[in-house]
């Protein structure tokens, strides 16, 4: 999974736009794009998109952003959607990972109820949105069997700890978000989960959003979410491992495989051990 589209859970062209954009997952929203008046209509919409596009073979994983934990909308956002069996549900505000574990426990009662499988419904946590949670990043490891992913949000933050931006002018963050930015990709992949990286909400600004995915490479995550299907082939592209990077990490497998007891081996000049296994391996999963 390389690229994640949000998409207002009450809108059903930008939904119909979302299948067509080559992305590997979509994100049904019921939070943030969603007033409040119509969050009872926009689950009936998301669990009747649900229903429908779960019925192509070819199709992006569904997932649901349901509102918070302290919103008192949880229950009934999974109430609205469960029955359809989305492939996993997006956990916004989450401060610890025992709000994995509490989300996770509402979905296993659900699964049973609606004769789903046990376990199938996958969760991602969106882990800095708030001050307080930034504090409890710590904390996912070993949460849930269900947690396939962590990622971070900078604008919900700036507005908890009233920062005039999350960014330079140049599109770069700020050291606070930065910091941020870089604690949630340690927590993912101490959680053993994916790493994804957050929007970039100037979907117009395409030179700003390459260069963004490609720091985000860089880095260590694994994926990027978009706020417009024009995003998705620029984040397909960048989070694809190259030929000649798929090709090497083939070629570092093959050669300690060949040789199980050596703790070093010489490839094209450089000298590997276990940790360039480690990341061979990683890479040799994604594909």
């Amino acid at each position: 999974m390389r690229s994640l589209l949000f998409v207002p859970a009450d809108s059903e062209r930008k939904f119909e736009k979302a299948l067509a954009s080559g992305t590997d997952a979509i994100i049904l929203d019921l939070e943030d794009s969603v007033a409040h008046a119509n969050k009872t209509k926009a689950r009936e919409i998301a669990a009747g998109l649900l229903r429908t596009a779960k019925q192509s073979t070819k199709r992006p994983a569904l997932y649901v952003r349901v509102n918070a934990l302290d919103t008192g909308l949880t229950d009934t956002d999974l109430d609205g959607v469960m029955r359809e069996g989305p492939d996993g549900v997006f956990l916004p505000k989450s401060l610890t990972g025992a709000d994995v574990q509490h989300l996770a426990a509402k979905l296993a009662v659900r699964e049973a109820e609606y004769g789903l499988a046990d376990g199938a419904t996958r969760i991602v946590a969106i882990a800095t949105e708030t001050a307080q949670a930034i504090f409890g990043l710590g904390t996912y490891r070993g949460a849930s069997h269900r947690l396939e992913a962590i990622t971070w949000g900078a604008e919900d933050l700036s507005a908890d700890i009233e920062a005039e931006t999350p960014r330079h002018a140049d599109g770069t963050y700020t050291t606070p978000f930065a910091i941020v930015r870089a604690m949630a990709l340690f927590a993912a992949h101490a959680a053993e989960s994916l790493a994804i990286d957050t929007v970039y909400p100037n979907f117009r600004d395409s030179a700003g959003f390459r260069a963004d995915c490609e720091l985000a490479r860089r880095d260590g995550f694994l994926a990027k979410m978009a706020i417009h299907p024009d995003q998705v082939p620029v984040i397909n592209e960048i989070f694809t491992p190259p030929a000649h990077e798929i090709a090497r990490a083939q070629k570092i497998v093959a050669l300690f495989a060949e040789n199980p007891g050596a703790g070093v081996i010489g490839l094209d000049g450089e000298m590997l051990d276990r940790p360039h296994l480690r990341r061979a391996e990683r890479l040799l999963k994604r594909i």
